[in-house]
């Protein structure tokens, strides 16, 4: 009888794990697995690695299930730590192989030999890298119990000569399936219920740990309970609550000052998908409120290990809410000014009126002119760090999904992420909004999307610098060292890379390509590109 080779073994694994689509960068020490690829398995090009963990992270968020990255030793780790790190905290499920020189002659550190096992630091979740060739195939089952477990990626380092070795099943070291049982209610949770019921002024963070259909049900009917103020966490990757909602107050301020002044007489905060609480600028003082407690929801452990909370129980946040809820019974007498008008202060703060004459476009007037004609179910992945405020402000997500950025901060999520998305949801309606600034740093991706026809539109905001960079210096008072850019095009570097790209600078221009392209956002087959010059913000206050 004819031995299977790792390579063989490995494939079944993959289909049987639903790992069918390879996102890869690959180089010579892929080619054992690569060539001759079966029929049935998608290969998917990006031309830089963190194009390619970016596209892999969208697709994966698509439906939370794992997906498959193929990585070429030092280098194309290297190049993807950042996008790594930016899955790990976005909770995207990845299985990343990295290939390695032959193992017979690793000791001898050959040319392209890597040293792979922290290169990536602790970013993901497990490094597994097999000791003998045939345990490769138990090793990529385990990664994928373990990205879905645990909602991120894990590497496994696989030298290039295993592929083609015959493979020895006595070597299995993973079970054929793992299933998760769900997680009970713990007898704790009546303490929280306790802590609500004595409550005069309960107030809730939503989190990103709370985008689902069954999240956001759960976490209104808990609102509408207890007819408290929602307010979004801090540059939240997602949105936990439907932010047109009567009670949804806007997004939670980022630094301290301002956190205490927003949460001013609420003697309870329930924290929902998300840790207690998250910064960005660091200022003096306590964290909350005098005689304001803290409850945290979330199935994420880490998240709960790191918040300052009176209790914080681990699980599914959706279950834990309706729990609450059925426990708590009776709403509380809704008040009047709950009821009416918008609860968001930002709303108003950032709504600007049409630009009259040689007035300049801003983000605003395009988020406005988005709001009124974009599907309700659209998904908006951003990347436009200074005109963020004025966005989650403007175009609120209406339904689980709406809205996606990168949760660690770093750029070069949003343009990848994306192309994944459409390529797992391919008639979901998907629209990228990205800074000049940002789409740099993996417009290298436009290729695959044009390349597999992938018909996300993007907006590109064009203020011609980095005007978080420039708004934090005139913070400090000071003045940095980094040049402007407005010399650089991005619609002709799209275009360059096989992407239709328009450039707008007048309102009515706007407007007309709207109207042209959101109708047909769903169906859409082929990427476009729209670079909207637009006058830099002159505030950033997170």
């Amino acid at each position: 009888m004819e031995h299977q080779t790792i390579r063989e073994v490995c494939f079944e694994i993959m289909r049987e794990e639903g790992l069918t689509t390879i996102f890869s960068n690959p180089g010579s020490t892929e080619i054992p697995f690569l060539v001759n690829l079966p029929s049935d398995l998608r290969f998917v090009l990006a031309l830089h690695e963190g194009s390619v963990v970016g596209i892999a992270a969208g697709f994966a968020l698509g439906d939370n299930s794992p997906a498959f990255v193929l990585l070429h030793t030092t280098a194309g780790l290297g190049n993807a730590v950042g996008a790594i790190a930016t899955a790990r905290v976005n909770h995207a499920p990845l299985v990343i192989v990295v290939g390695q020189q032959d193992r017979r002659h690793l000791a001898l550190k050959p040319f392209l030999a890597g040293q792979l096992e922290g290169l990536a630091g602790n970013y993901p979740l497990e490094v597994l890298s097999p000791v003998i060739a045939s345990d490769v195939p138990s090793a990529i089952r385990r990664a994928t119990y373990k990205a879905k477990q645990g909602r991120g990626p894990v590497l496994v380092i696989v030298p290039m000569n295993d592929w083609n070795e015959p493979v020895d099943l006595t070597a299995a070291a993973a079970p054929r399936r793992v299933v998760s049982s769900p997680i009970g209610i713990p007898a704790e949770l009546a303490e929280a219920v306790e802590a609500i019921r004595n409550s005069k002024t309960p107030a809730i963070i939503a989190g990103a740990g709370n985008d689902s259909d069954a999240g956001w049900s759960a976490l209104v009917k808990l609102a509408e309970t207890l007819d408290a103020p929602v307010w979004q966490e801090a540059f939240g990757a997602r949105a936990g609550f439907p932010q047109n909602h009567r009670l949804h107050h806007g997004q939670l301020p980022a630094d301290r000052l301002h956190l205490r002044e927003t949460l001013l007489g609420h003697d309870l905060l329930i924290v929902v998908g998300t840790a207690a609480l998250r910064q960005y600028p660091y200022t003096d003082g306590p964290l909350l409120p005098d005689n304001c407690k803290v409850i945290v929801l979330t199935y994420d452990a880490d998240e709960a290990n790191r918040s300052p909370a009176d209790l914080a129980i681990i699980g599914d946040p959706a279950l834990l809410c309706e729990t609450v809820n059925s426990y708590l019974g009776v709403s509380r007498p809704k008040s009047i000014e709950s009821l009416t008008g918008s609860q968001n202060p930002r709303v108003k703060l950032y709504s600007v009126d049409p630009p009259v004459a040689d007035e300049a476009l801003r983000a605003a007037h395009v988020f406005q002119l988005l709001a009124t004609r974009i599907p309700e179910n659209t998904t908006i992945v951003e990347e436009s760090p200074s005109s963020r405020p004025a966005l989650e402000a403007l175009l609120p997500a209406r339904k689980p999904f709406g809205f996606l950025s990168a949760a660690m901060g770093g750029l070069g999520f949003a343009m990848p992420a994306a192309i994944g998305l459409k390529l797992k949801r391919p008639d979901h309606p998907i629209l990228c909004i990205i800074g000049d600034g940002s789409s740099m740093y993996c417009i290298q991706s436009l290729w695959t999307a044009s390349k597999l026809g992938i018909g996300v539109v993007f907006i590109v905001l064009k203020n011609g610098g980095y005007a978080v960079m420039d708004r934090l210096a005139d913070n400090s008072q000071a003045i940095g060292p980094w040049p402007s850019f407005d010399d650089i095009s991005i619609s002709t570097i799209a275009a360059g890379l096989n992407v239709e790209s328009v450039t707008l600078e007048h309102y009515q221009d706007v407007i007309d390509m709207l109207d042209k392209v959101i109708p047909d956002l769903g169906s859409r087959r082929t990427p476009l590109v729209i670079e909207v010059k637009v006058e830099a913000d002159q505030t950033f206050e997170p």
